[in-house]
């Protein structure tokens, strides 16, 4: 998997970086959310807590998606803004089985 940064935008307003981007996945399944946030953290040096991958829209017949994230300044900010359905699309498996047990 693949991705390729093609805006980033600061949105003062919100607190928040909004970036555009391509995923290409030659010879694999579309990747999950949470596997496209764990790269994006890595290529823009953020927190995984203060970012959130918003949607990923395969292209027909190709191997390349368009997706959009957001990097917030805070966690605070991301919770104030991001719909609760964002935010657990965001969340891995792992993260929701622990708040289960608490």
């Amino acid at each position: 998997m693949e991705i390729d940064i093609f805006e980033d935008k600061e949105n003062k307003v919100f607190n928040r970086r909004e970036i555009k981007f391509y995923v290409e996945y030659e010879g694999e399944a579309t990747p999950k959310i949470t596997d496209i946030k764990s790269k994006l953290v890595a290529l823009l040096n953020s927190k995984k807590e203060s970012t959130v991958v918003d949607n990923v829209q395969p292209h027909y017949g190709e191997p390349k998606a368009l997706g959009y994230a957001k990097v917030y300044e805070t966690v605070e900010d991301l919770e104030y803004i991001e719909t609760k359905s964002v935010i657990a699309k965001n969340t891995e498996a792992s993260e929701e089985a622990e708040e289960d047990e608490e």
